[in-house]
């Protein structure tokens, strides 16, 4: 299948496309804020602003199949750059959805956990989202512009971590980095989510593009838990002092951007439809950890070269 991948230099993009192309899939990556050398993918600079751009590298690679992965994913910068979220988290998908479904190309758009205010929790499909943050908000605003001009397209709602291009990019990488240097670091004891590693993610998202699946979906790991507990989890598999993590509470800290609390998502109609269960959080810890055994994340960052000041 030939693969035509969004923000191939983020987090999620460049797992995605070195596990596609693991697979056997061709896969284009198109990145914006670095260049990416050495991997086993065909690499694209495209600015994603410009539609004329989008439109022409898409009728050029002629793809099986696009997945949406860019976006303004850092919540502050989502706050202070509330323009540029709104241009590439809210309008940037429709544009590609709908040009996705007039070259009749199966479309998939990466979302957030960050839609509902997480006052909850356990959210379902149907659950009415309320977002908190420019950043949740304008994600949902993707979601609605992707579903409104392709009605046949995957919207995935999801949250991951793993290693990145940068060594900096997920919640787990910031865990190791600090253990690992023996300093000390806080935890958000009352802050629930379901982590779901990358790989595991990007595995997940090619099983549902062969089963021709559509409509939203929650894909995340199988259970939920505080962010205290999961740096704790990864202190304990890592070897490290997990006494260095001093739980705190969330609410009680002023963060900028306001964060939903609970996160934690149901994702059943995932399991059903793919016909097993998701990955447990200890099962995706146990691949992170295999991962950094055998040096990914050393080889990952050899393959970046920075080409902007701006991350996407």
């Amino acid at each position: 299948m030939r693969l035509l991948i969004t923000g191939a230099s983020g987090l999620l993009g460049v797992n995605l496309s070195l596990v596609a192309a693991r697979q056997g899939h061709a896969v284009t990556g198109l990145a914006h804020s670095r260049m990416l050398h050495g991997v086993p993918f065909e690499v694209q600079v495209v600015d994603l602003l410009d539609p004329e751009q989008s439109k022409v590298v898409i009728e050029k690679a002629q793809p099986d199949a696009l997945i949406h992965c860019a976006a303004v994913a850092d919540v502050n910068t989502a706050e202070m750059k509330p323009d540029l979220a709104q241009k590439l988290n809210a309008e940037v998908p429709g544009l590609l959805a709908a040009e996705a479904a007039r070259q009749n190309i199966p479309f998939m758009h990466i979302s957030t956990d960050a839609v509902f205010n997480g006052r909850r929790g356990d959210y379902k499909e149907d659950d009415p989202p309320d977002p908190l943050s420019v950043y949740a908000r304008t994600k949902l605003a993707g979601e609605k512009a992707v579903q409104a001009v392709n009605s046949a397209a995957l919207v995935i709602r999801t949250v991951f971590y793993g290693w990145s291009l940068s060594g900096r990019r997920s919640l787990a990488e910031f865990f190791v980095n600090r253990l690992k240097a023996g300093e000390h670091l806080q935890g958000f004891a009352d802050t629930y989510f379901c982590p779901l590693y990358v790989e595991d993610l990007a595995e997940l998202l090619l099983g549902m593009f062969s089963k021709r699946l559509s409509g939203t979906f929650h894909l995340v790991s199988s259970e939920g838990i505080s962010k205290y507990d999961f740096g704790v989890r990864i202190a304990c598999r890592f070897g490290y002092d997990p006494a260095l993590i001093t739980p705190v509470n969330a609410r009680e800290l002023d963060r900028g951007a306001r964060r939903s609390l609970n996160l934690t998502l149901n994702s059943d109609k995932a399991a059903n439809a793919l016909g097993h269960p998701l990955p447990t959080i200890d099962d995706g810890l146990e691949r992170f950890y295999q991962r950094w055994q055998e040096g990914y994340p050393e080889r990952l960052q050899g393959c970046s070269q920075s080409i902007s000041s701006d991350e996407i």
